[in-house]
């Protein structure tokens, strides 16, 4: 039997291969160190974890949920957005629930990218815009975001066609660690006014910011919602990865039509982890402040880590992630396997995140303080 073409096109997803290649390594016995996927070692806070359990225990959650979340949850979502950004959204009509962002992020271009169409991908960027991209019979544009521009992408080269639907943009950037003021916000927004496109916006770290530094949303551009749609997540802000909770919001028109295709493909997101997370967006947020910290300080030592090896990294301003630039004469797969050979250390390989992430790896904070620090001294005991 053949699988469809459309599946021999595709490479294999990153992170399932970097799961393959991390269990090989320790099935060999080694004591290795992964620094490759941002999965949160902190804890989900207490309150969450018992309204969870209390909605469990209540039958009415056992049956089917509802296709686009439940009324309180995106109420809750759209109190939240109030709350936060000053945005104000129509639970009705303006709020989704998401069975995780990553879904939603995957499912939007089945509602708007016909075979033969192109969506504007951020390079280097999330694998999953272009991916779900190329199942929906379209064509990923590559949208340069030069180092020189601090990973900011450059709308003067996007390459705009009659077949363009959408563009993709996420701040706090997965694998930059870029950041995004309302200003780059606004300009994306008028790019996308102009040339009559979607745009895209992955806000999941959005909560995971230093140094001062407030993340925006795209939506507090005014006239946003007449192009914008905005992915959310509990997965990093509540360290929630595995529940898979999340929302879409914006665009009215957007939500009706990402509707169309999850009525048709999933039966919603499980009404116990929707309580759960409601929970997590009316409870007491003083966990921020020690994931904030956390990160920071695990930011901070790998940026003096490496610094002190040669590179010249400026720390950045939010995500869980640090993104550098190989050695001389190194590729990104070259240097992430000698870190993993020689020194048990895992990182992510640039390339995997779009052909500009090629001379890059990106270090994930989401390990332990004590084993982080073994695997900077690791590194340098291999690279000094």
């Amino acid at each position: 039997m053949r699988v469809a073409r459309r599946i021999e096109s595709l490479p294999p997803y990153l992170f399932a291969e970097l799961d393959r290649k991390l269990a090989a390594k320790r099935a060999e016995g080694i004591d290795v160190i992964s620094l490759g996927v941002g999965d949160p070692d902190l804890p989900t806070p207490d309150h969450i974890v018992d309204a969870m359990r209390d909605a469990i225990a209540d039958p009415a959650t056992h049956r089917y949920p509802s296709y686009y979340g439940s009324p309180d949850f995106r109420g809750a979502v759209a109190a939240w957005y109030s709350r936060r950004f000053g945005v104000e959204l129509d639970p009705e009509t303006e709020v989704m629930a998401l069975i995780g962002s990553k879904e939603g992020i995957a499912h939007i271009a089945f509602a708007y990218v016909d075979p033969g169409d192109e969506a504007l991908i951020p390079d280097p960027g999330y694998p999953v815009y272009g991916v779900s991209t190329r199942l929906a019979g379209g064509t990923p544009v590559s949208l340069s975001t030069p180092a020189e521009r601090d990973f900011l992408p450059d709308l003067s080269t996007a390459k705009v066609s009659h077949r363009t639907k959408a563009m993709w943009m996420g701040f706090p950037a997965n694998p930059t660690a870029a950041v995004a003021d309302l200003n780059a916000l606004g300009e994306a927004v008028g790019f996308c006014r102009d040339n009559d496109l979607l745009l895209l916006h992955d806000a999941a770290y959005c909560e995971i910011t230093f140094d001062g530094f407030v993340a925006p949303s795209v939506l507090q551009v005014s006239g946003a919602k007449d192009v914008a749609l905005e992915f959310g997540s509990t997965s990093k802000s509540y360290n929630m990865t595995g529940w898979r909770i999340g929302w879409a919001v914006g665009s009215a028109d957007a939500i009706k039509a990402l509707g169309v295709v999850k009525t048709n493909v999933d039966s919603g997101q499980f009404t116990a982890v929707q309580r759960a997370a409601i929970a997590a967006l009316e409870g007491p947020e003083d966990h921020l402040d020690e994931i904030r910290a956390t990160y920071q300080r695990r930011r901070d030592v790998v940026v003096q880590a490496l610094n002190g090896l040669g590179w010249s990294l400026k720390p950045p301003l939010g995500s869980c992630y640090v993104w550098a630039p190989v050695p001389d004469g190194e590729t990104s797969t070259s240097f992430a396997n000698r870190l993993l050979d020689r020194a048990g250390v895992f990182v992510a390989p640039g390339n995997g995140y779009g052909e500009r992430g090629e001379g890059y790896v990106r270090f994930s904070l989401t390990v332990p303080d004590d084993r982080l620090s073994e695997a900077m001294d690791r590194m340098a005991t291999v690279l000094s």
